[in-house]
């Protein structure tokens, strides 16, 4: 199977550049298995879920980890933080090799080397402990490092979105329900849910449950490959909690649905539940910490999704691929021509699909 076998047309016009408000009024395309498509509102989610259903979502918190300032020469320079490998010291994104000071405001400034890596030299705000390998340490250290960060930072927005992040992305590039800090991307599916809806879902008898992937760099890695087998997944820490794995164990004995949102989710619970992942760190009785670099594409036979709530993705992206494992190829791009042919919005702020 080639990556140009996901390859569709899409007009720039239909990219979304800002989401609509509320969240829940954004379109809903929802696709049968046998390929017929309804047109509806995200807030008629729950005519298409009954009691027992159990609803599975990704509760990762994005920080914004875009940060942007004036080297010694005078010039502008922006990165993007990706993880923490030391006390202060931070892996980056950058456009530029460039060695030297920025100075982010009076408060943080950083030294940077070679566009690789940063060094942060804050005015009276400690940094994080060292010994921390990723970015859930930002959400267990020492707070005053994330307070200068939500101050100066900016939203990551993805760079198909053409323009600069501003103070409405850091609540509207949010999921309601975010807690767990740790992502450099949202889990965009969720950007449709509203408390509102949330809990009409619940008061239908839906089962709402929670686990955690933090999403990284590899969100916004291209496939390089020609052939989709030959395309390797960069590894995501996930952490669920031991009463899921008996929550969902329940649903698929009682011959209930398990819908997932988004393909972070997918990925979390399908790489746990068909061992494609590592242990990370001691066991608890509470909750299970792994990493997984489990590839989802048209083949692979699916533990525990049944239904999927998903954007509609990047021409050639895995999450596409991903969503076409569900439904199969031909159904999902001819569904995406159809979204398309309406003016659906479609990435990160845009419209939504349901995979039934």
């Amino acid at each position: 199977m080639k990556v140009s076998d996901f390859e569709f047309h899409l007009p720039g016009s239909l990219i979304a550049i800002r989401p609509v408000v509320p969240r829940d009024s954004s379109r809903l395309l929802v696709l049968h298995r046998d390929g017929s498509l309804d047109h509806r509102r995200f807030r008629d989610l729950a005519e298409y879920l009954g009691s027992g259903d159990l609803l599975l979502l990704n509760n990762t918190k994005v920080f914004p980890a875009r940060l942007e300032g004036k080297k010694e020469t005078g010039g502008k320079i922006d990165f993007l933080l990706v993880r923490e490998i030391g006390a202060g010291v931070w892996e980056v994104l950058a456009r530029e090799r460039y060695t030297g000071l920025v100075s982010i405001s009076e408060k943080l400034s950083a030294r940077m080397n070679g566009g690789k890596t940063v060094e942060f030299q804050t005015a009276g705000y400690p940094v994080f402990e060292a010994g921390s390998e990723d970015m859930y340490d930002l959400a267990r250290g020492n707070r005053a490092f994330p307070e200068v960060l939500w101050e100066y930072g900016m939203m990551p927005l993805p760079p198909y979105i053409k323009r600069k992040p501003d103070s409405a992305d850091k609540a509207s590039y949010q999921t309601v329900y975010a807690e767990a800090l740790g992502s450099i991307a949202a889990p965009t599916a969720g950007l449709h849910f509203t408390r509102e809806l949330l809990e009409e879902l619940k008061e239908k008898g839906v089962v709402v449950r929670y686990l955690t992937l933090h999403v990284g760099t590899g969100t916004f890695r291209p496939v390089r490959a020609a052939e989709v087998k030959d395309h390797l997944m960069d590894s995501e820490r996930f952490e669920l909690n031991r009463s899921l794995i008996e929550t969902i164990e329940k649903t698929k004995h009682s011959g209930k649905r398990v819908v997932s949102v988004g393909t972070t989710t997918s990925r979390a619970i399908e790489g746990f539940f068909s061992g494609m992942y590592k242990r990370l760190g001691p066991e608890t009785d509470q909750s299970i910490c792994g990493s997984t670099d489990i590839f989802i594409y048209p083949g692979y036979d699916f533990k525990v999704v049944d239904s999927l709530v998903t954007n509609f993705h990047l021409p050639a992206s895995t999450p596409l691929m991903l969503a076409s494992a569900l439904c199969g190829r031909k159904n999902l791009l001819m569904a995406y021509e159809q979204a398309v042919s309406m003016g659906y919005r479609f990435f990160s702020y845009g419209d939504a699909m349901l995979i039934l």
